[in-house]
């Protein structure tokens, strides 16, 4: 793979949307949203980072991807924190978090998997959590679940965008190319020009196959989205924005992981989930009918009956 592409992985990987539903269905299911419980804060690593905290029973965490928030969730947690105690926060530089833009913030997975660890401990959970990551926020898990297993009971990760997985993919090379110039370049060029919206409708529209997507979204899907664009305009020019994980790495995981993947989603990521079910031991697969990328919006029930049966186990 060449290294000019790296600075625009980090952007294609960084960049998932808290995707949402385009179906009737699920417009109307949005318009029934239920008031979200009370947020909480806790200050961690020299930030203060928002979260929801509800139900009983044994500890879930939901991360969320970039364009998102704890709001991303709200199709999981009535459901969940039936038999469980659910936690939801917003990672650094989302919704309702403080945190500005600037030369010298670190925009990598890294500090997000630091946060999620610190978090954890800081909740002083009496027992290891079920950690529940989608796209960006499925890489922080990752992370968390090789660097500190001791927190990690269960791990589940929906197509985490880990790139230097495609080099063990015949034809990676290509796969991520397509991904940078239908998705990322057009995207990261309005976003340069501060063109905000129309970057987030051209990166959607390409990594879901349909330049109309973003206009089906339900308005509460789109707003969310344009509340969480301050990681994204901050990450583009990064560069060496995600460390290179191998094989190797993910054999030493040992917490049960569940790969999750869309029946429509995109080869960018179904071919990354692919090459972690081949290296990772401990692990079983499923995949979601009617989703792309999106996963949780797309399909919350079958995600939840997924994903519960999976946590119900370990």
């Amino acid at each position: 793979m060449k290294k000019i592409l790296f600075p625009l992985i980090l952007m294609s990987l960084l960049f998932y949307l808290a995707s949402c539903n385009n179906s009737d269905d699920a417009a109307n299911k949005q318009g029934e949203i239920h008031t979200m419980p009370e947020l909480k804060s806790i200050f961690i690593n020299g930030d203060s980072i928002h979260y929801i905290d509800v139900g009983k029973g044994d500890p879930v965490v939901f991360i969320h991807g970039t364009l998102g928030d704890y709001r991303t969730w709200q199709g999981q947690t009535d459901e969940f924190a039936k038999n469980y105690r659910i936690i939801a926060y917003s990672r650094r530089f989302a919704k309702p978090n403080k945190q500005t833009v600037n030369d010298s913030a670190d925009y990598t997975v890294i500090p997000h998997a630091r946060d999620l660890a610190e978090f954890i401990k800081s909740l002083h959970f009496e027992q290891p959590v079920h950690l529940i990551g989608h796209s960006y926020g499925a890489f922080a898990a990752l992370l968390t679940a090789k660097d500190h297993p001791e927190l990690v009971r269960s791990l589940t990760l929906g197509e985490p965008p880990v790139a230097s997985l495609l080099q063990y993919v015949r034809g990676g090379d290509t796969v991520l190319n397509n991904f940078i110039t239908n998705a990322i370049m057009p995207a990261a060029e309005e976003f340069k020009n501060n063109n905000n919206e129309k970057a987030v409708t051209i990166f959607i529209g390409g990594v879901m196959g349909d330049s109309m997507y973003f206009s089906k979204i339900p308005p509460e899907g789109r707003a969310i989205m344009m509340d969480n664009t301050l990681e994204l305009r901050g990450s583009v020019f990064t560069k060496d924005l995600f460390p290179a994980i191998t094989c190797d790495d993910l054999k030493k995981i040992k917490p049960p992981v569940l790969l999750l993947k869309g029946d429509r989603s995109p080869l960018f990521f179904t071919a990354i989930t692919d090459e972690l079910n081949r290296c990772l031991s401990n692990k079983e697969t499923a995949t979601l009918p009617n989703a792309s990328h999106g996963l949780e919006y797309e399909n919350p029930a079958e995600f939840n009956k997924i994903v519960i049966g999976f946590i119900d186990k370990h």
